[in-house]
């Protein structure tokens, strides 16, 4: 591979850690990035899951280090976005992803129109429609095994449980919603990571530019808060919806 490219990639990378810690969506750009570069798609899926794992770890301990969320107190939810993650990584050998790929740009229309329109949407928490327990053992494995079988997506759809369900306010969501992410990007790498289907040096590299535009787009978010995340939250929704309508 040239230097050319690993700069591009690189650039990439370093991108979509700034999108992907305020928005979610970061693999709207590595991955297309990944398979310019040559890479089959599963081995694209593989590298971009170690990459990934570096930014979403950044985002994670920039929004702890700020009192946005307790790790401690998070770590069985965390477990099971791990756990529903392998799951769907190793669904992702054997099944097709054929109805995901054509119902998922819908769905992402519609999460774009709900932070869009919906009124009174802040970073000051609402009422909570469903109990702890439910929202861990079931949307958590769910959006989670989404995460390791298909991937895109996968932070707005936990930003939308989070607000639309557990109540948070969007800071707080998106706080939350970048540990969970982690725990999945972890999941999905260990099955990637077993099966062989990473490039190790180019995931590293840019795994690095990963990590500090994911700082960078955590300190932005924490900084202007509701007002900043959501109207980027629905353009990256917007995006990743036509892009995939475009296919």
């Amino acid at each position: 591979m040239t230097i050319d490219i690993i700069l591009f990639l690189v650039a990439a990378a370093f991108l979509a850690g700034y999108v992907d810690a305020v928005a979610g969506g970061g693999g709207l750009i590595t991955i297309p990035a990944l398979l310019l570069a040559g890479l089959d798609p599963l081995t694209a899926l593989g590298t971009n899951k170690v990459q990934s794992l570096f930014g979403s770890g950044s985002a994670t301990i920039a929004y702890a280090a700020k009192g946005h969320m307790n790790l401690r107190e998070q770590a069985p939810v965390a477990v099971l976005s791990f756990a529903g993650a392998c799951v769907g990584a190793l669904g992702a050998r054997v099944l097709p992803t054929e109805i995901l790929q054509t119902g998922l740009p819908f769905l992402l229309i519609a999460v774009a129109l709900f932070f869009a329109l919906k009124p009174g949407l802040s970073d000051i928490d609402a009422e909570r429609r469903i109990s702890p327990a439910v929202f861990g053992f079931t949307l958590v494995p769910l959006i989670g095994a989404y995460d390791g079988l298909f991937g895109p997506g996968t932070g707005s759809f936990f930003m939308l449980a989070f607000v639309a369900l557990a109540g948070y306010g969007v800071l707080k969501a998106t706080a939350h919603t970048k540990l969970l992410n982690f725990a999945s990007n972890l999941g999905g790498f260990a099955v990637f990571a077993l099966a062989g289907s990473v490039i190790w040096q180019l995931g590293l590299m840019m795994g690095v530019a990963q990590f500090v535009g994911a700082r960078l787009g955590a300190m932005t978010a924490m900084r202007f808060g509701a007002k900043f995340i959501r109207p980027l939250l629905v353009v990256v929704c917007m995006a990743l919806a036509i892009k995939l309508l475009w296919q």
